[in-house]
């Protein structure tokens, strides 16, 4: 039996295309709502931080929430498995408005102290690894499978959406009314998802018998024992266990060099903070513009094969960014990568989420996002120094060819290579 059989039929009305779909197009709402009440949240976490601490105590506040959800999210993905995603999404949501709503009352009152935004983070973070991996499990409950690369696509969008959005209204509420202001707003917001979500209509998970059967006692397994589960679920999937390493590879490689080496980058051509705003941007726009296309196209041929491509043009981008003298050069090779990261990202959950068994979908989702969002950034440290002691260049290239590797994961795999998204 295939991933696609195990799906039970959603109502008419689910049949329409994903982005024309009511009960799609409110979780759409509701997690954009989130989106943009994290970013806002962050926006009040760090001027409140800068206003009771020095910079390298403000790096520990905005740093602290970091460390629980990278801890967690593998937990947070059994709890996912084990209930209603949505159940946990609107829980997590909860918790999240009244914990930054409290903390609005009491800024409001009184200044914030180090002590106490730290505890925010942290607890945030732990609410966050919650968050994270339900949010990955809930769209193949939504939809149908050959509906996913449309939300994915609209869940792309919704992340720039998010982007553009967050720090202008986070910087008006602040300058309006400070950070009790602004934690407000950001409150409000996630306020907001709670109805969008408790409207939405989900389908019960369904296990393909053949490549999930629960052992005798499984009700009473422990979450070590799920979790250890899932872990092995992944690395024998023929084709969700490339796609994972390929990817943990990939974003291990390139994450710090075009976050954190960017910045670098563009002080060493002296292009300016225009500068690195208008490559930003151009990446940010090449992004929107393939997220856009995948949400309204849905369906793209030689999914695998094109993600294995992707990749490679990732690798291929990020070293000549670093290499091209001209600001004009830069921000036309940051749309590119920008327009490829949109079409690997969408086609590599795409392929994941059709290919899970949906009694896995939480865990599959948390060990994806560990990698983009845990592990990761604990590269931003060594990218940094990397860069100082040989510049911008070399480190781009090398961390390209690091990069690369997981390009050589994707295509030695005939899953991959072979794999295609449904198709209606």
């Amino acid at each position: 039996m295939t991933a696609e059989e195990t799906h039970i039929p959603l109502p008419k009305s689910a049949l329409a295309p994903a982005h024309r779909d009511g009960n799609v197009l409110r979780w759409l709402a509701a997690y954009t709502a989130s989106l943009v009440g994290d970013g806002v949240y962050f926006v009040a976490l760090g001027w409140a931080a800068q206003k009771s601490g020095d910079p390298t105590e403000v790096g520990l506040v905005m740093a602290a929430g970091a460390l629980p959800r990278a801890l967690l999210m593998l937990a947070g993905g059994v709890l996912a498995d084990r209930f209603d995603p949505r159940r946990v999404i609107l829980g997590s949501d909860a918790a999240r408005c009244l914990l930054i709503l409290t903390v609005a009352a009491g800024v409001a009152l009184t200044s914030p102290t180090l002590w106490i935004l730290v505890a925010l983070a942290l607890v945030f973070g732990v609410v966050d690894a919650m968050f994270v991996p339900a949010v990955g499990a809930l769209p193949p409950r939504i939809t149908t499978p050959d509906q996913l690369a449309r939300i994915t696509g609209m869940r792309s969008l919704a992340m720039r959406v998010s982007q553009i959005a967050a720090p202008p209204l986070g910087g008006t509420a602040m300058g309006l009314g400070g950070p009790a202001a602004t934690f407000a707003v950001a409150g409000l917001l996630f306020a907001l998802s709670l109805p969008l979500l408790a409207a939405v209509r989900i389908r019960p998970s369904v296990t393909s018998e053949t490549e999930h059967r629960e052992p005798p006692g499984a009700g009473t397994r422990s979450a070590r024992e799920e979790l250890l589960d899932g872990l092995r679920y992944i690395r024998r999937h023929p084709l969700i266990g490339p796609l994972t390493v390929a990817s943990a590879v990939f974003e291990l490689g390139l994450t710090s060099t075009l976050n954190v080496g960017m910045v670098l980058l563009n002080a060493e051509r002296g292009w300016g903070p225009s500068g690195y705003g208008w490559i930003i941007g151009g990446f940010g726009a090449g992004a929107a513009a393939a997220a856009t296309l995948l949400a309204v196209v849905g369906w793209l041929p030689r999914a695998g094969l094109t993600v294995s491509v992707t990749l490679l043009i990732g690798c291929v981008g990020a070293a000549a960014i670093a290499l091209v003298p001209m600001l004009w050069a830069a921000v036309g090779l940051a749309v590119l990568i920008g327009l490829n990261a949109g079409v690997l990202g969408s086609l590599n959950h795409s392929l994941i989420q059709t290919a899970a068994d949906p009694a896995y979908l939480g865990r599959v989702t948390s060990v994806v996002m560990l990698t983009m969002v845990g592990i990761a950034p604990l590269s931003y440290p060594l990218a940094g120094a990397a860069i100082g002691a040989w510049g911008a260049a070399p480190v781009f290239v090398g961390c390209s060819a690091f990069a690369a590797l997981g390009v050589a994961v994707a295509l030695s795999s005939g899953a991959v290579r072979g794999a295609e998204l449904p198709r209606r």
